[in-house]
């Protein structure tokens, strides 16, 4: 049985009372007042081509540290039945010189939250783990039927992977994580301390309009990590080139300072390109423009 919902207080105080411990999910903030950020890169720009050639072109574009965030129907990531691939996809990682530390969680949306549906969150997590990764997000439902199972769901997820060393997220996604309201209900619902904000400020543009650097605020406790996105307007294109739309990285960048935000920092968005070398490119000027905005003042 999963406990009864508690209050944002009462919630509060157990993560900070399980800060000590080495299993579970610790928000990613620290006391240093001028912190150097991890800059990774999400494989989602190079979905339209084959695992390899995203492989190359992230190390390409001068990143090391990968996010498997978007499974494709060729590479199912931590969704894999197979040893044998997950096997070969740590060998392509690591023969590129990159580490890859999150992957995307997959889980029934419909239907009840069973032993099969338990069965399928361990083999992912025991997947994540195979490959070295530290993070999987799950991005929620849309159908307000499906909150409380998936609620159930991420609550099971962040107690088996708390036993693994894999912390559980979610982030802005419309539905049950539009907007930091929504997030914060995620937290008082999962309730567990191994389930944190990965946060996504052109998602919240995207899906609500709102305003990222507003939303941040209330998440701060609660943050991971965070995604590089831009987007221009509600229900804009989230896939363009950082600084072409209405977030504003500045401002959101210097409130991170000041909470003492230890990073990652990853890119998901960029202008995908005619070829996977020309989104490569497109990837590595996001990059530069990310080192450019953290750099120290």
């Amino acid at each position: 049985m999963h406990p009864a919902p508690r209050s944002r207080r009462a919630f509060l105080s157990q993560t900070l009372a399980a800060a000590g411990a080495t299993a579970v999910f610790r928000p990613a903030l620290r006391a240093a007042s001028a912190p150097t950020w991890t800059i990774g890169c999400l494989n989602r720009p190079w979905t339209k081509w084959s695992c390899d050639a995203m492989l190359d072109g992230v190390k390409a574009a001068g990143f090391t540290e990968l996010g498997l965030q978007t499974p494709t129907k060729e590479d199912p990531f931590v969704a894999a039945t197979s040893a044998d691939y997950l096997a070969e996809l740590a060998r392509k990682i690591a023969a590129r010189g990159l580490r890859a530390t999150m992957g995307r969680l997959r889980t029934r949306d419909d239907g009840p939250f069973d032993e099969a549906a338990r069965a399928e969150i361990r083999r992912q997590l025991a997947n994540a783990r195979t490959l070295g990764l530290t993070t999987l997000i799950n991005t929620g439902v849309g159908k307000a039927a499906q909150y409380e199972t998936w609620y159930r769901a991420m609550a099971y997820a962040a107690a088996q992977g708390a036993e693994l060393g894999v912390r559980m997220v979610t982030k802005p996604h419309g539905g049950v994580t539009a907007a930091a309201t929504d997030l914060l209900r995620c937290v008082e619902r999962v309730n567990h301390p191994n389930f944190g904000i990965w946060y996504d400020p052109g998602n919240i543009i995207h899906y609500t309009g709102l305003d990222p650097v507003a939303e941040l605020e209330p998440l701060l406790p609660h943050l991971a990590a965070f995604t590089a996105k831009d987007c221009a307007a509600k229900g804009g294109e989230v896939m363009i080139q950082l600084g072409a739309g209405a977030v504003d990285f500045a401002a959101l960048f210097r409130r991170l300072r000041r909470a003492g935000f230890a990073g990652p920092v990853m890119l998901e968005g960029g202008a995908v390109g005619e070829t996977a070398e020309a989104t490569t490119q497109n990837a590595r000027a996001n990059r530069e423009f990310l080192a450019r905005a953290l750099a120290p003042a």
